[in-house]
């Protein structure tokens, strides 16, 4: 995979595509949360969010623009997530990743706002 289908790949949750490309001491930056350190970690985090979102009834983007070149790439998205009760929730995301000179990702940094549906 290269950097933008990494970043792709891990903005759209589908984490386990992307777990070979991470960096044994990968961070992943969540603003107003503690990071996540290490593949270990990441890769955890990722599980349990699948778990979750394996509940869901829908997901879908209504926005999903990404750029990219050797060494970083931004995702731009836009979810919307229905819950089995019919509860829906609308977040927008932006996601920065960094890679290393051998196309390991070693830092995710992932903003994200919930906005009104």
């Amino acid at each position: 995979m290269n950097t933008q289908q990494i970043a792709e790949a891990f903005s759209a949750h589908r984490f386990t595509e992307t777990y070979e490309h991470l960096a044994a001491n990968v961070r992943w930056v969540l603003p107003g949360q503690a990071p996540i350190e290490g593949r270990n970690a990441v890769v955890a985090a990722c599980n349990a969010s699948l778990v979750e979102m394996a509940q869901l009834t829908r997901a879908e983007f209504s926005r999903f623009v990404s750029v990219a070149d050797d060494r970083v790439a931004a995702v731009d998205a836009v979810g919307r997530y229905v819950s089995p009760d019919g509860s829906v929730s609308v977040v927008s995301s932006a996601d920065i990743y960094e890679l290393d000179g051998d196309g390991l990702v070693t830092t995710i940094t992932s903003y994200a706002v919930e906005l009104d549906t």
